[in-house]
């Protein structure tokens, strides 16, 4: 549902978002490993120059090919030896949002969801869109309540099921959300608990032939 550039919360007033991150150097003649976070790795070059993340440097990219972990190999104007692309290791990229192609329809860049207001389907406000998120199970959306609380939901149609990003706003299913104890898996634990103890309860008040001592 989201294109996979994104946004730092940090920057979520910015008009830029970020296409990659600089990871390290590759060899002696310049070239640096570049982690993209565009949807397809090589268009991390393709909006024309990037910028640092304070804004202060411009760089001109070559993308050459892709490397191991989904990374790739890039060649920076003016970068020609591995102490000069040594030296940007965790340089974040951006480019201007209006450089950016129009999402496809049901898609949204990261950084038009942060900073949006969060309501449930019942219209009960949660919050606002802190970050997305993909640790391997599927998008996540972050929220951030206004008690500083952290939360997230999955980026599902079911669980999320309206962005309107005119009205700044996005409806989720109030009971899809998690929040900081009532995960599931905690649910599930304290259920197993209380059995358990019913269990034992019931076994101290039962007689020998299965009836309640009297």
């Amino acid at each position: 549902m989201a294109v996979d550039m994104v946004e730092d919360p940090e920057d979520a007033g910015d008009a830029r978002v970020c296409v990659g991150v600089i990871s390290g150097a590759h060899g002696l003649q310049g070239l640096v490993r570049v982690r993209p976070f565009t949807d397809v790795a090589e268009d991390v070059g393709a909006y024309g120059p990037v910028q640092s993340e304070d804004g202060t440097r411009e760089f001109a990219l070559d993308v050459r090919n892709r490397t191991g972990k989904g990374q790739i190999l890039v060649a920076i104007t003016g970068v020609g030896d591995r102490d000069a692309a040594e030296a940007l290791k965790g340089e974040k990229l951006y480019v201007s949002r209006d450089r950016l192609p129009s999402p496809d329809e049901g898609e949204f860049y990261h950084a038009d969801l942060v900073g949006l207001d969060v309501v449930t389907t019942e219209g009960q406000a949660l919050g606002t869109v802190r970050a997305l998120h993909d640790f391997g199970a599927g998008e996540m959306l972050e929220i951030l309540d206004t008690g500083g609380r952290l939360g997230t939901v999955m980026f599902t149609l079911a669980a999320v099921p309206d962005i309107d990003l005119a009205a700044r706003r996005v409806t989720v299913d109030g009971a899809a959300v998690l929040w900081p104890g009532n995960d599931p898996s905690d649910s599930a634990a304290d259920s197993v608990a209380d059995s358990a103890a019913d269990s034992q309860e019931n076994s101290g008040d039962s007689g020998p032939d299965g009836g309640v001592d009297g």
